[in-house]
């Protein structure tokens, strides 16, 4: 073998180690690592929730009569709107009780026209049993006269006058009866008129109050919420009917606010009130809110209409306010459920499992070591090391050794 030869030969093994050593490198920097912690351990449970105000102004459709049709709206605001106290945020279709109105006022005004013409009736027929009597009582005095002179006369002449008399007394106390029952029947006539007037005049005053009712006006200032329609499932919109006294909107008072949770049923007996919680909006990650577990139910519920899994709902008091926070908002809560002192823990991603056993690998000169491991208590990210490392041990995040045994396993395959 020459010298070019030996050169040749040369320059490929240095290239060669290189290339190995330089793959060995790069496989070492692939795999993620972390250290072994000491010090506190937080046990806690994650879950999503929705901020709500803890008191809030109910405006609710108006309460109208059957005769006024359904409440359809015509106009809405938009949800999340911030409104001032007197701005009309809801209006409902006014076609059927402004139709109501002018049938109400054209039968008012027809009844008050029967009144009068009925009073003037009533007049003209007075007047002439006023005159009818006035006859009677005119024929009655000639009678008398003509009795009184009768002195003289023959029994049977007198006799016939004495009749007479009689007939005009009798007739003069039925035109006084007539006029009795005549007054009493029209006092009766007026009265049910004057009913029938004050029927007329209340529908129209409760249709012109329906018609002011239909313009839902904001009682104080606030952001409206607007609530969920039953019938179609998403919120109120133009063209929804609803029924009298039916929540539409909320006006929440942005002083106090709170988060509401659903805890599953395995967690729920960690949950205690008081427990400190860390409340993070969706919209704004960076910002970190802190409150306090206020309420558990003590009744499960199903997590939605569409699910069997059962849930707790769960308060959290939010301490203070915030711009950020508004009814509505999604936010990821952690509640604290305790602390351990001085302990040691490890990623989650780091442990592996064999049957019962779990095991780690840890890092060492040259590579890596597999080391079974005892766990203990587990939160969302970390796990606690009761037994099989030390402080500041250097483990994988994951299997080292993953290539080489998918390499070792496709070369069975293909042997």
């Amino acid at each position: 073998m020459n010298c070019v030869e030996r050169i040749y030969i040369l320059t490929i093994m240095i290239i060669t180690i290189g290339f190995f050593a330089g793959c060995k490198k790069k496989e070492q920097l692939d795999v993620p690592v972390s250290k072994v912690l000491k010090g506190d351990f937080y046990l806690e449970i994650y879950e999503e929730g929705e901020i709500e105000a803890v008191n809030s102004t109910n405006i609710s459709s108006p309460m109208i009569s059957w005769r006024y049709g359904s409440l359809k709206i015509i106009k809405i605001i938009n949800d999340g709107t911030e409104v001032n106290a007197g701005d009309t945020i809801v209006v409902f279709d006014p076609s059927e009780v402004r139709k109501s109105i002018v049938e109400a006022e054209a039968r008012l005004e027809m009844s008050l026209a029967e009144l009068e013409k009925m009073e003037a009736q009533h007049h003209s027929d007075i007047e002439e049993l006023k005159a009818d009597i006035e006859i009677t009582q005119l024929s009655n005095e000639i009678s008398k006269i003509r009795f009184e002179s009768a002195a003289y006369e023959s029994d049977i002449k007198r006799k016939e006058i004495k009749l007479n008399l009689d007939k005009a007394g009798i007739a003069l106390d039925r035109a006084k009866e007539q006029m009795d029952n005549r007054l009493k029947i029209q006092k009766e006539e007026v009265k049910q008129k004057k009913l029938s007037i004050s029927q007329d005049r209340n529908r129209l005053a409760e249709a012109h109050e329906t018609l002011d009712k239909l313009f839902l006006i904001s009682p104080s200032p606030g952001i409206a919420i607007i609530n969920h329609n039953w019938s179609t499932g998403n919120k109120f919109q133009v063209g929804d009917q609803c029924w009298s006294g039916f929540p539409l909107i909320q006006l929440p008072d942005l002083s106090a606010l709170r988060a509401n949770v659903k805890i599953n049923e395995i967690d729920i007996a960690k949950i205690s009130k008081g427990l400190k919680v860390e409340i993070k909006p969706d919209a704004f990650t960076d910002s970190v809110f802190h409150g306090e577990v206020s309420s558990v139910a003590n009744l499960a519920v199903n997590k939605d209409n569409k699910s069997k899994v059962k849930v707790f709902p769960v308060e959290i008091s939010i301490n203070g306010t915030d711009e950020k926070l508004l009814p509505g908002l999604t936010v990821s809560c952690r509640i604290i459920l305790g602390k351990l002192e001085n302990v040691l823990s490890v990623p989650i991603e780091s442990i592996n499992t064999e049957g019962d056993n779990k095991y780690v690998y840890k890092k060492i000169s040259g590579g890596y070591d597999k080391i079974k491991v005892t766990t203990g208590e587990s939160n969302k990210n970390y796990v606690i090391i009761n037994e099989g490392l030390t402080e500041d041990d250097v483990i994988a995040l994951m299997d080292p050794f993953h290539n080489k045994k998918d390499d070792e396993s496709n070369k069975q395959k293909e042997e």
